[in-house]
């Protein structure tokens, strides 16, 4: 008993004179998530290679979805950064993975065939998994519309994933995603089909929707790369780069309608 005292009277002073006691009695009220973005990927790889690429690499991202079943891996805590968007910007933000979680979808991306690009489409059952996981960050983090983006948007010069067959605008009806109301964009896309915007007009409204993209006011490749970006989104059945009345009228429907959500 005596021992038994004298270890516990040890244990006590122990605990006054060393290490660090934390109160945590207050909160502050100003703070959010340090989470600001959800980016979207296809590993360009099977289940059992992209498993290995995401795990045994420098690449990693905080889900991995599966194509068949379409199983949810965690592999990064998402109080943790992941290593999954490279060098990368979205509305004046740089180097994403310290303020983003990143989503790895299981598709092989693309072929080159003959014919030209061969995409793989995703399965029913991956978007499905999808959406209820973005739900469930979106809810976790209070993140706003336009907060769930594509590696080619914060990556337009290098990337293309997760491609044209990524159905945005399912994402759209869930609520999750920003998407231009189609009777604006007709009345604008007739306007504009007589009248088409200068390069520079599409430059400035890329920067405003939150691209970086060159200003000078030429089609350039990089230009094009990030217009081919935008229509991959929002016109997938024509991404060729190239300006066009309906292009015009999606991008300016589109802002709009972020403004004055933000009003």
């Amino acid at each position: 008993m005596k021992s038994f005292c004298l270890a516990l009277i040890a244990v006590l002073l122990a605990g006054c004179t060393g290490g660090l006691r934390i109160d945590d009695s207050h909160t502050a009220t100003g703070q959010n998530s340090r989470v600001q973005y959800v980016v979207l990927h296809y590993t360009s790889a099977d289940l059992q290679r992209s498993l290995d690429l995401l795990t045994h690499t420098e690449v990693s991202s905080h889900y991995l979805i599966g194509d068949a079943p379409a199983t949810v891996y965690r592999l990064v805590d998402e109080d943790r950064r992941a290593w999954h968007a490279g060098v990368s910007e979205w509305q004046g933000r740089t180097w994403l993975n310290s303020t983003t979680i990143g989503i790895e979808l299981v598709n092989q991306g693309y072929y080159q065939t003959a014919a030209g690009r061969y995409w793989q489409p995703f399965s029913a059952q991956q978007i499905d998994k999808l959406i209820v996981l973005l739900k469930d960050i979106v809810k976790r983090h209070q993140l706003p519309l336009g907060a769930i983006i594509a590696h080619s948007d914060v990556a337009p010069q290098r990337k293309v994933d997760p491609g044209p067959l990524f159905p945005w605008k399912r994402l759209a009806d869930e609520g999750l995603v920003p998407w231009p109301d189609e009777a604006a964009v007709a009345r604008q896309q007739a306007l504009f089909a007589l009248s088409l915007p200068s390069v520079q007009w599409f430059q400035e409204q890329l920067a405003r929707n939150g691209y970086t993209v060159p200003r000078q006011g030429e089609l350039d490749e990089a230009t094009r790369n990030v217009i081919a970006a935008f229509q991959m989104k929002y016109r997938p059945a024509n991404y060729d780069g190239q300006p066009d009345a309906e292009t015009a009228a999606r991008l300016l429907v589109l802002n709009q309608q972020n403004a004055a959500r933000r009003e």
